[in-house]
């Protein structure tokens, strides 16, 4: 095996259902098995959109941090989050804090962002019980799925974000802007096409409008790319939405999304959204020590419920400002 090439994946890797599986046995340590074998990784990734590997004894999170350096260079700072994490080096986070009964349902990483990452990287220190898997999904399979008039009226106009910035649920003010400065928020907002009110208690409202469909910037093929499930109230637990709507009302809502002209998405469209996305999902059940890079255009990702406990490292890299990450107003058919 040379220094810039890897097995190729073998039709046991590749089981209909499962993430492409790269078994690798390295003889020096994890950070200088990436280093030697970047290229051709990141190839398996471009290829494939998603590719775990299995065999690299990752522990800790010095030895992860180090094996991300070497994977994806330059680590992105979160801006935007929707929930809190553990920062455990820089750029390097826990998992997004969320309950371990309810699942996180299939979404690219912060594709509400002018400023996106293009590659997302994984490392399970600590596998759950049961559960726990970070399973995938192809955009470009999603979005073929989906009614044509639905994708191409989301295409057309787009989807909006509403946030409503509290102190108990989701991430705070600071936590999602790296600062608690109203002068820098501002300032931040202004630069990225959000619109921002102070309200009267002194909290945050946020409103960006996005695109839903997006051009791949390698492949150029169009790529179902938002959270416009994830973010939506149908898809909490019957029971966490009742008690936010009685709490905050149903336009303080810690995170919605609507149609572009603000009327509300319907709780059969997110049904058929995240019905689709399931139809197309593949999934492994995580191992202490595994690796995953996900394509963050190309290939969704969720977050099951689990038992036990669960230690996922998580970073961003590769930052893009797509082209149409805001809706221009004519659907584009290829």
């Amino acid at each position: 095996m040379s220094p810039t090439s890897l097995e190729p994946l073998s039709d046991a890797a590749l089981l209909p259902g499962r993430p492409p599986i790269l078994h690798v046995e390295p003889r020096e340590g994890a950070a200088a098995w990436a280093a030697e074998h970047r290229e051709a990784l990141r190839a398996q990734v471009t290829e494939h959109g998603v590719v775990l590997v299995r065999g690299l004894g990752l522990r800790e999170a010095d030895q992860v941090g180090a094996v991300f350096a070497e994977l994806a260079g330059d680590l992105m700072a979160e801006r935007e989050a929707f929930a809190p994490r553990q920062i455990h080096g820089p750029g390097l986070y826990s998992s997004t804090a969320w309950p371990t009964n309810q699942p996180m349902c299939m979404h690219h990483e912060l594709s509400y962002t002018l400023d996106c990452p293009g590659l997302m990287l994984f490392a399970c220190l600590e596998a759950p019980g049961e559960g726990g898997a970070t399973a995938v999904a192809d955009a470009e399979r999603v979005l073929q799925a989906l009614p044509t008039a639905l994708s191409e009226r989301f295409e057309r106009e787009g989807w909006l974000l509403t946030r409503s910035y509290n102190d108990e649920i989701g991430a705070s003010v600071a936590e999602s802007f790296g600062t608690d400065d109203p002068a820098a928020i501002e300032r931040y907002c202004k630069a990225h096409a959000i619109d921002f009110a102070w309200q009267p208690d002194g909290s945050l409202r946020t409103r960006q409008l996005r695109g839903a469909v997006v051009r791949h910037p390698l492949t150029g093929r169009r790529c179902w790319f938002n959270q416009i499930a994830f973010l939506n109230e149908w898809t909490l637990a019957p029971e966490v939405r009742e008690y936010l709507v009685d709490v905050y009302g149903e336009d303080g809502l810690p995170f919605n999304t609507r149609f572009a002209d603000s009327t509300p998405i319907g709780e059969d469209i997110i049904q058929l959204i995240n019905s689709t996305y399931e139809a197309h999902t593949a999934r492994e059940p995580w191992q202490a020590g595994d690796l995953m890079l996900v394509d963050n255009i190309r290939t969704a990702h969720s977050r099951e419920a689990f038992t036990g406990e669960r230690q996922v490292l998580v970073a961003m890299a590769e930052p893009q400002r797509l082209a149409d990450s805001r809706p221009t107003g004519e659907a584009v058919r290829s």
